[in-house]
């Protein structure tokens, strides 16, 4: 793949991904792992958690790390400016005719039908990335999820806490316990 091909599949990536960074992650994925096999699915997974620890929108963020892992410095610089190109683009030109479709039926109905579409789309991430997650250390793996789940949904613990809290489990884990004996 070359610099050029790099830039535009990013660019088209970002241009016809709506609903935020955890939408474009499954594509990112899809065209890199799946399509064209230049990663693979542990490098991404890789890849997208260094992204979510990393300041600033993920969808960005991946397609830096993307471009870093594929074409270097170079591919880091073209998959950001292709991440942030198309956003930028389509809120200019949203600017100056936002006031005239606000009010409009159709386009508040085509918004509203997308935001379901989204809410999918983020259904099918989760889950596609979870799978994936879950082929390795099944057990392991499914228990810190439900524990996380269930820790964020009936504690006010901050949400950096607990990522902080599976980071450190994970290193020690990872470190003292032989990989193998991991379920």
């Amino acid at each position: 793949m070359s610099l050029w091909q790099f830039f535009f599949t990013i660019f088209k990536i970002s241009g016809i991904t709506f609903g935020g960074g955890y939408t474009i992650v499954p594509v990112i994925r899809n065209e890199f792992v799946v399509k064209r096999n230049l990663l693979s699915d542990e490098e991404m997974y890789d890849l997208i958690a260094l992204s979510q620890s990393a300041p600033g929108p993920i969808a960005v963020s991946t397609a830096l790390l993307t471009g870093y892992k594929l074409k270097g410095r170079t591919g880091a610089i073209l998959g950001t400016v292709a991440a942030i190109l198309p956003p930028l683009l389509i809120i200019s030109v949203l600017f100056f005719v936002y006031e005239s479709f606000a009010a409009n039926f159709w386009v508040r109905a085509a918004l509203r039908g997308m935001s379901g579409a989204i809410s999918a789309i983020m259904i099918f991430a989760v889950y596609d990335l979870s799978r994936a997650c879950l082929s390795r250390y099944k057990v392991f793996s499914g228990v810190l999820m439900l524990l996380t789940f269930l820790v964020g949904l009936f504690t006010s613990i901050s949400t950096g806490l607990i990522i902080l809290a599976l980071g450190l489990f994970g290193i020690l884990a990872f470190t003292f316990i032989p990989q193998e004996r991991i379920p």
